[in-house]
């Protein structure tokens, strides 16, 4: 080997380790126990966020998520403890028995004045919802085809407004109290499709409708005010700013990009409109 290559060499290392142990001196004496950093997740916790409900695994788009955040703070997997909490608990005052926690915690004001949200790891899509005789009758995933469906929204989100934007119906749209009513009109056929945030249209589609089905989803940049998702610690934690140069880390390299689109996107089978 050149000197000239083994310097280059060398000092690609030495940076590397300063950039690690750099994590690892920010993370020092920062953890509930020492040299371990404690995750949370529900209990159980589902698909696609977790596979099996096994966070370990790290399959299953959150806790990939939460172990390239363990990574990227210099904790290897060997050194990472899941534990569970409700979600009801995770977001109130007090002292808290891990270090974050994530289980689609939106980022709000109300919340964040009492536990600690990192930066957003994930922003929500919007997601067309409708039944599978509304996919078996020929609608996909193309804004031409959407335009024919009879469509309904809740009047105080911001679907009525995304859905006259991004897809401009033929057909007048409806619009009902709440997201409850929105699907019980979809069950009672007098609108064929709506327009969620892309978890809530997952959790829909499996639970609420018997055969609902996603069409396709907007990008999260097409969407106004798209729903946010943060880790939870608590108030004041010393971890936080770690935690948040983690993930400015992972979303500039593309890790956080690269685990939506493999878990989210690829596992659950929702398409991108076109």
């Amino acid at each position: 080997m050149k000197l000239s290559t083994f310097l280059t060499s060398a000092a690609a290392l030495a940076l590397g380790t300063t950039a690690a142990l750099a994590q690892n001196d920010c993370a020092a004496g920062s953890t509930i126990e020492d040299g371990v950093l404690t995750i949370a997740t529900g209990n159980p916790a589902y698909y696609p966020w977790v596979m099996n409900d096994d966070p370990a695994s790290k399959e299953g788009f959150e806790a990939a998520v939460a172990h390239a955040v363990a990574n990227a703070m210099g904790f290897d997997d060997d050194q990472v403890v899941w534990t569970r909490s409700s979600f009801d608990q995770a977001i109130q005052p007090g002292a808290k028995n891990y270090d974050f926690n994530l289980q689609q915690f939106s980022i709000t004001e109300a919340r964040d004045e009492v536990i600690d949200f990192s930066l957003p790891y994930y922003s929500a899509a919007a997601a067309v919802l409708s039944r599978q005789p509304t996919a078996d009758a020929g609608a996909t995933n193309t804004v031409d085809s959407l335009k024919g469906l009879k469509w309904g929204a809740a009047a105080s989100t911001t679907a009525p407004a995304m859905i006259e934007n991004l897809i401009g119906p033929e057909d007048s749209l409806l619009l009902y109290d709440d997201s409850a009513d929105v699907v019980e009109a979809m069950k009672a056929n007098q609108i064929d499709a709506s327009l969620f945030d892309l978890p809530t249209a997952l959790y829909l589609s499996a639970v609420t409708l018997d055969d609902g089905v996603l069409i396709g989803q907007f990008p999260p940049e097409m969407s106004e005010n798209p729903d946010q998702f943060g880790l939870v610690m608590e108030e004041g934690s010393a971890l936080k700013a770690c935690v948040d140069a983690a993930i400015t880390t992972l979303t500039d390299d593309g890790t956080l990009a690269a685990l939506e689109a493999e878990w989210l996107a690829e596992a659950t089978g929702v398409p991108v409109i076109e």
